[in-house]
């Protein structure tokens, strides 16, 4: 079982329960290096030194500052920061339940799994849990997660649920900013056409051991080659060319996709097709006309 990164409790109303929060994420298999002087062969340790004397300053002298104008300091001290303590440092309250497709994937920060902290919290847990799921509702609410107080979406995951630290707007960019210099392109229909058919024929479902981080492996690589002394090349990444011929592009990129060059669009039926009734569709009965009645005989 993994450490926790967080314990506390989660409320809703006035249900509440014991919960603990672990990382969903992990970088701990990723290859780390240290620094090391390149004579000796020996491990570098970092030193804090004072930007003016250059001497180093000790751990006990050492204290945070907030800078208010060049050069100038506001010092704040660890037990000042403790003082400021919010009821979110130990308590998720659920504040509010919003349908999880109205929050902007710009917003999502970092995942979290959340679960009860003993046996006692699970049914309380469970309570909340299921009525989310079956209101098809995510919760959110606030967490304080190193001094810092972070929004927190809530989401049901199998007999836990995600814990998602959002970003608050000031920390989001409007696409505005970036999307704003884009014009608008008038594209042909048959380009539409093959695209989407490129996208068709490499359409499939989310598998992501597919993919492996290939940086990691050529590193794990490189490190293996130089224990053994053996020398390590790694080719050059070609570099993808400007497209020139857009329409060129997508037909080879359809050809290779398995298709047989550009897509024909479907010609408009005749009046005629029109009319007649769909293959395998009843065909309407006609009316017959009466017989017509002979004169009776005097």
């Amino acid at each position: 079982m993994p450490r926790s990164s967080w314990k506390g409790y989660l409320k809703l109303s006035l249900v509440s329960c014991a919960v603990a929060l672990y990382n969903a994420t992990s970088a701990s298999e990723r290859v780390a290096f240290n620094t090391l002087n390149r004579k000796t062969g020996n491990r570098l340790k970092q030193n804090l030194v004072d930007s003016v004397s250059g001497d180093p300053v000790d751990t006990a002298d050492r204290v945070k500052g907030y800078q208010v104008a060049k050069g100038q300091y506001v010092m704040v001290e660890d037990d000042e920061l403790e003082a400021v303590k919010l009821e979110s440092t130990k308590t998720i309250e659920i504040e509010t339940f919003v349908p999880a497709a109205e929050i902007d994937d710009v917003y999502l920060d970092n995942p979290y799994y959340l679960a009860p902290d003993d046996k006692v919290a699970e049914e309380a847990f469970a309570v909340i849990r299921e009525a989310m799921t079956r209101k098809k509702m995510v919760g959110i609410g606030r967490i304080v997660l190193a001094r810092r107080e972070r929004m927190l979406m809530l989401q049901p995951r199998g007999k836990g649920m995600q814990a998602t630290t959002l970003r608050y707007p000031y920390e989001v960019r409007q696409d505005g900013e970036i999307f704003g210099e884009i014009g608008d392109v008038k594209l042909p229909a048959e380009m539409l056409d093959i695209a989407q058919e490129i996208i068709n024929r490499m359409s499939g479902h989310f598998q992501p051991d597919r993919f492996s981080d290939r940086y990691e492996e050529a590193v794990v690589a490189l490190l293996r080659a130089k224990q053994a002394g053996e020398s390590f090349v790694v080719p050059e990444p070609s570099q993808p060319a400007n497209v020139v011929n857009i329409m060129d592009a997508l037909k080879k990129s359809l050809e290779a996709a398995g298709g047989e060059g550009a897509l024909r669009r479907p010609r408009a039926p005749s009046k005629k097709a029109a009319e007649a009734p769909a293959k395998g569709t009843a065909r309407k009965p006609t009316a017959k006309k009466a017989p017509a009645r002979k004169a009776a005989r005097g």
